[in-house]
């Protein structure tokens, strides 16, 4: 596991706090769901534009339809 180290500012922090409170969720748990978001996005972003260099655009479009649906 990898540690990170991020610098906001204090008002910043206290309300990522006082959201992950909450949530029921520790501060490391709550950046964990964001990261888990984040690379959820990325992923359908690459799958998508492979799929139209691919030049299979219905695929692609459901594949937005579904991203839709998650989001």
């Amino acid at each position: 596991m990898s540690t990170i180290t991020l610098r906001i500012p204090d008002s910043k922090h206290e309300r990522l706090k006082q959201y992950a409170k909450d949530q029921g969720l520790s501060l490391n748990k709550l950046f964990d769901e964001f990261a888990t978001v984040a690379l959820a996005q990325f992923d359908a972003k690459v799958r998508f534009e492979s799929r139209t260099k691919r030049g299979d655009g219905k695929k692609a479009l459901a594949l937005l339809d579904k991203l839709d649906k998650e989001l």
